[in-house]
């Protein structure tokens, strides 16, 4: 092979060696420049986690853990017992002053002679709710023997009546309630949102649909005088307030209610629930913004007139005599197995009378009380002090 040739392979040679060099010192370099990158994102990661999150996450957190000893234990068990028992025995006397009437009227016969039945007997106002021919009034009697201190209050109640179901608590429409005309309304008032031709009910819902519409009025028995009842203030301030206002408009079909209906179960419309008194008409009607606060129990009682004391001779309160119920029978509970309620209460400052917490207080203490006495009669009898439980060691002779 000639000297020229034997050269150019040698270089050839040389150069393949270079360019074998140099593809592993460029895969040498990816490496680092990966393991670099990784490196910077674990110390990213490592400093996004703080050092609580770490020693939270290993258990290396300071923590107290009590030593439960006779010591410490009994004295919190009579304390609990002398601080609740007096508490729950001022809580049942304050409860004990509320003075409270309950009358039930599910039953009450109607007053119209034309529901005498030929053998004597009177239609109950239920019965003839049921024929939807006409409203029915029924007086029931009865008596205040002891004078009711200011200020009373006028309650209706119902029992088994679940307005606290899941699906009926949601079934409203707040923008609704608060005059803001939406088209179409909330999806929650469903079935109770439109009618066959697809009007809103004002207001929708099931919550609404089902609102309590009996009439209730009091009058003295011995002059039929009727007693005044005060309609305004029943309503939480902060519901009128914030939750409950009036579409623009004249109160009327044509104005803020315009291509509205009133609630299949309504015998009157929304804008004429109160027509005499503009500010308690309409949305911002206080026995609708009353009865739209779900109750959480299935017996509750509902906030319906106050006693007018500024009446000439209840100024002082409700005085001891004999009264009479009258009613405007328009809520039906049979369908449900409910009953009603007229309530005359007044309140102290924890509120109306509940005797639950009195005795749930009284209960408890009375409880811790006894275990402490119970666990310090053990204690003497068998227990040993903290400090010669805590210096036990190997050389601690047994003993029964």
């Amino acid at each position: 092979m000639p000297a020229e040739d034997l050269e150019a392979v040698m270089n050839v040679r040389v150069l393949e060696r270079k360019v074998v060099t140099l593809e592993t010192q460029i895969q040498d370099l990816k490496f680092r420049i990966i393991s670099n990158e990784r490196k910077v994102a674990d110390e990213k990661r490592r400093k996004l986690d703080s050092k609580f999150k770490q020693k939270f996450k290993q258990q290396r957190l300071p923590a107290w853990q009590p030593i439960l000893t006779a010591d410490t234990v009994l004295p919190a068990f009579f304390l609990i017992g002398l601080l609740f028992i007096p508490l729950g025995v001022a809580l049942l006397y304050f409860s004990e002053n509320v003075q409270e009437f309950q009358l039930e009227y599910t039953d009450c016969e109607s007053i119209n002679p034309a529901h005498r039945l030929p053998d004597g007997t009177v239609k109950q106002c239920k019965e003839v709710l049921k024929e939807r021919t006409e409203v029915c009034k029924c007086h029931i009697s009865f008596n205040i023997s002891v004078t009711f201190e200011k200020n009373v209050y006028l309650y209706y109640g119902l029992d088994n009546f679940y307005q606290n179901h899941r699906r009926y608590v949601k079934s409203r429409d707040d923008d609704q309630l608060l005059g803001r005309i939406n088209s179409p309304v909330n999806s929650d008032c469903k079935p109770f949102a439109t009618d066959a031709d697809d009007k809103i009910f004002a207001p929708c819902g099931a919550i609404a649909n089902s609102m309590f519409n009996d009439t209730l009025r009091l009058f003295m028995k011995k002059d039929d005088e009727k007693i005044k009842l005060i309609k305004k203030g029943i309503a939480w301030p902060s519901d009128r307030k914030l939750k409950f206002g009036n579409p623009e408009g004249a109160l009327n079909e044509t104005g803020a209610f315009k291509d509205t209906v009133k609630p299949l179960y309504w015998t009157r419309s929304v804008w004429e629930l109160d027509p005499e008194d503009p500010d308690n008409n309409g949305y911002r009607n206080e026995d609708l913004i009353v009865w739209m606060r779900s109750a959480a129990f299935p017996t509750f009682r509902k906030l319906y007139r106050k006693i007018d004391h500024s009446q000439e001779g209840f100024i002082n309160g409700l005085p001891a005599d004999r009264y009479y119920l009258e009613v405007e029978y328009n809520y039906p509970v049979d369908s449900f197995g409910g009953k009603k309620r007229m309530i005359l209460s007044t309140t102290s400052f924890l509120g109306g009378k509940n005797n639950f917490l009195g005795i749930a207080y009284i209960t408890v203490g009375a409880i811790c009380l006894l275990l402490g006495i119970i666990f310090l009669i053990i204690h003497i009898k068998f227990g040993k002090r903290a400090g010669d439980q805590l210096n036990i060691n190997q050389n601690t002779p047994y003993s029964d």
